[in-house]
């Protein structure tokens, strides 16, 4: 079943890097007590995610922070050193750069995708949600092909 809003963030961990290497993150960890921006992008270096996404994020990371976000997060069905590279030549210092490398957070949130058609295997699907402290209190599922809603300027607008 997909995550509504209303749903309290399930349980998962994470990877990130950090300067002592690859540290797992924990969702109930990450959420607790916080209020949370996470986006969802199909892959790193994939075409819409670097040139739009994650972009977007970059460029309007202290406004969406100064709007009460605590933590902006994005999330990839990538490894951790694939997301730590492409963090650093997106110049995302205000970005938690998250790997769910076998896709275990996608399906607990019931938006994985099956990109095995282009070569890809399980995919996360295009997402934006605000979370507080563990509760979604928004929700944007992007449509295939589509990014709109789940885009930094869409998130700022809500906010």
């Amino acid at each position: 079943m997909t995550i509504q809003k209303g749903d309290r963030v399930p349980s998962a961990t994470l990877m990130k890097m950090t300067d002592a290497g690859p540290q797992p993150v924990e969702t109930d960890a990450l959420f607790a007590g916080r209020t949370v921006a996470l986006f969802a992008v199909p892959g790193a270096y994939t075409p819409t995610c670097s040139a739009k996404h994650l972009p977007g994020f970059v460029e309007h990371a202290d406004e969406i922070l100064a709007k009460g976000i605590d933590t902006i997060a994005c999330v990839a069905v990538n490894d951790v050193f694939v997301m730590n590279a492409w963090g650093k030549s997106a110049n995302a210092e205000n970005i938690l750069m998250l790997a769910d490398g076998n896709a275990d957070f996608a399906r607990s949130l019931g938006l994985e995708m099956d990109a095995t058609g282009f070569g890809m295997g399980l995919r996360s699907q295009r997402f934006a949600l605000i979370a507080d402290n563990r509760m979604v209190t928004q929700l944007f599922i992007e449509a295939p092909g589509e990014f709109k809603v789940s885009s930094a300027e869409h998130i700022l607008s809500t906010l």
